[in-house]
């Protein structure tokens, strides 16, 4: 799998898998989902491109590798304005959305797309990459080590590695939240945690690695140049898109952990899923969205 995301600290089962289905994931299905929440982060990812273009100022080409729906394809096209991107990605279903947006956008005159699983597709590149974006991608190789040796490959001398991997998890709402058992998200947080465990180790060619990606981009041939985490902060009384992303989330973490939740936690995650429970997160007043995700840099050695 090689598409990014943009909903939390791991990527979670997605909405209708059990626990232990980790590699079948229907993206296409997911598509408009995945476009919805990378919406909502945008100012984050505004951010993180702000930060890139001190490392960064005229770059010429800039991939996204797995960049899913191209929200943030997008973001990166207009916050480079003279650069080409190319969107890269596994699902050709979330790059015909990818490109259909950057047409609305108007930026679909320099905005390309490439499909085929990483990090293998980069080879079809058409020359080295300026700046080259992996967000939450690389965590779906097997090989992190040697993926991030073919990302390097694909860097032009000078050119930027940007791999956002890592953060904290979301919080949506406070630990006691006068039903169920005080402690909720932290409960679902180890869930996450055992099924992101399971998710790697059933990955082709998979490797253990310790996730200092400082280190693991030297060792690729790189040289850091920092590490930055970036926060969204959308504070209670979450709006209606932030209020259906809580939804989305905890849909998808209610259905995919079903079998291993406590009565008590499936009862709670009911009631707060319910559009005509006052205590739901439709209405209570108490939701937000608090998430921060970081990012790493290194750069190609002239």
């Amino acid at each position: 799998m090689a598409h990014g995301h943009d909903d939390g600290h791991h990527d979670g089962p997605p909405a209708g898998h059990h626990h232990h289905d980790h590699t079948d994931i229907d993206w296409a299905e997911m598509a408009a989902l995945l476009e919805s929440q990378a919406e909502l982060f945008a100012p984050l990812y505004e951010r993180a491109m702000a930060w890139l273009t001190d490392k960064q100022t005229e770059p010429g080409l800039i991939v996204d590798a797995g960049s899913g729906p191209g929200v943030v394809a997008c973001l990166l096209a207009e916050a480079f304005p003279g650069a080409r991107v190319v969107a890269v990605d596994g699902s050709e279903p979330l790059l015909e959305r990818a490109r259909a947006r950057a047409d609305r956008l108007g930026v679909g005159d320099r905005f390309d797309t490439i499909t085929g699983e990483l990090p293998g597709v980069l080879d079809e590149l058409d020359y080295p990459a300026d700046l080259l974006w992996a967000s939450r991608s690389l965590h779906h190789l097997g090989d992190q080590r040697a993926a991030l040796a073919a990302f390097a490959d694909r860097l032009a001398p000078g050119g930027t590695l940007a791999i956002l991997e890592g953060g904290l998890p979301a919080r949506f709402l406070p630990r006691d939240i006068g039903i169920g058992r005080p402690g909720l998200q932290a409960r679902l947080d180890v869930l996450e945690e055992e099924w992101f465990a399971e998710m790697r180790a059933s990955l082709p060619g998979t490797v253990a690695e310790a996730e200092d990606w400082p280190a693991l981009m030297t060792a690729a041939g790189l040289r850091p140049t920092g590490t930055r985490t970036f926060m969204l902060d959308l504070p209670a009384p979450a709006r209606d898109r932030a209020r259906a992303y809580v939804a989305a989330s905890l849909t998808r973490l209610r259905d995919g952990f079903a079998e291993h939740l406590d009565a008590t936690d499936r009862a709670t995650l009911d009631r707060l899923l319910d559009p005509d429970d006052k205590a739901s997160v439709h209405h209570r007043p108490d939701v937000f969205v608090l998430a921060a995700h970081t990012v790493h840099t290194a750069v190609h050695a002239m």
